[in-house]
């Protein structure tokens, strides 16, 4: 691929590690399809996007890990071939050289309740939670978060999480269709069924990671299938707390990076406190012979995210 998008790396400095990138693989065995908006999907073509990743992550022989954010295949897929277009995607990340870091999107648990889900996600999580986060090196920690924790898809409909959501639902969303943003202004059009809140617990944990981090004086990139930032991406593509989130972020300066999935057109921004907001371009809209993933070199002062194709490569040069 060459300095894909032509962008090399940062002065000749060797990273501290690289790791790879991809998401909304969306998976199914359609015909391909349009989106809500009328955007081209190709549900079959994108688990062949996803072999390349892999095939171009162990070609590059120095990627520690991979990050998915999300969405591992359709919410169209046949329910009775839910489990195994799970398991066949999974496998397909399961070829990766090294550990897949995979995210909980709206699609996966449209599919699988949560679970039956997280087993074969085979993510760290504990007691059933799938937020977590690891340190692939000294310098930084990568925090994995559940944009689904309070939700109406995913939990059994008595949970209290599921009744949670419903009601920050109705208070939200004045439509029958709970999907529909009609009527809904500006940032208020992110209450929609198919996005989530991280609960009140995940929020104190995030708080002591932040605070932990700060301590061992560790850079910090969050990643979440939802976008943490209204500059990054549509409001209907936002976290519903998205700014109770950003509100603990501020408060430290540990974090640099926010990256997410969701909305699949991709997004880049840089927000008031100096942290990197981006929003990853989806597998599922590459037409055939497109593609749409990246691997992200990892300095002490930048992240640099080396795109194919349609993904954008974007030097993200922190604040001093």
């Amino acid at each position: 691929m060459g300095s894909a998008n032509g962008l090399v790396g940062a002065k000749g400095k060797q990273p501290l590690f690289s790791f790879g990138v991809i998401t909304d693989v969306q998976y199914a065995d359609i015909p391909d399809g349009r989106s809500f908006l009328g955007v081209p999907r190709y549900y079959r073509h994108s688990i062949l996007v996803l072999q390349r990743a892999v095939q171009n992550w162990n070609n590059l022989q120095k990627l520690k890990f991979a990050v998915n954010c999300g969405d591992i295949v359709d919410g169209f897929c046949p329910k009775d071939q839910s489990l195994n277009a799970v398991k066949k995607v999974v496998s397909e990340f399961e070829n990766f050289s090294g550990p897949v870091h995979h995210m909980i999107g709206n699609h996966c648990l449209y599919n699988l309740s949560r679970d039956k889900l997280l087993p074969l996600l085979k993510n760290p999580n504990l007691d059933g939670r799938a937020y977590y986060d690891f340190t692939p090196s000294p310098e930084y920690r990568f925090v994995i978060l559940d944009g689904y924790d309070i939700s109406a898809i995913g939990w059994p409909q008595e949970h209290p999480h599921t009744l949670e959501a419903l009601k920050i639902l109705g208070e939200k969303n004045p439509n029958s269709d709970k999907n529909s943003p009609a009527g809904l202004v500006g940032l208020e059009r992110r209450f929609l069924k198919f996005n989530g809140t991280v609960g009140k617990e995940q929020l104190e944990w995030l708080d002591d990671v932040l605070q932990d981090a700060t301590k061992l004086n560790q850079k910090v990139v969050i990643c979440c299938h939802l976008s943490l930032h209204p500059g990054a991406s549509s409001p209907a593509a936002l976290l519903w707390n998205y700014d109770e989130v950003m509100g603990i972020v501020h408060r430290y300066n540990c974090v640099k990076v926010c990256l997410a999935g969701h909305d699949h057109k991709g997004g880049y921004s840089v927000d008031s406190h100096g942290v990197h907001h981006r929003v990853l371009e989806a597998a599922l809209e590459c037409p055939p012979g497109a593609d749409a993933f990246g691997h992200i070199d990892v300095f002490d002062d930048r992240l640099l995210l080396v795109g194919a194709d349609r993904m954008q490569s974007t030097e993200m040069i922190f604040a001093p």
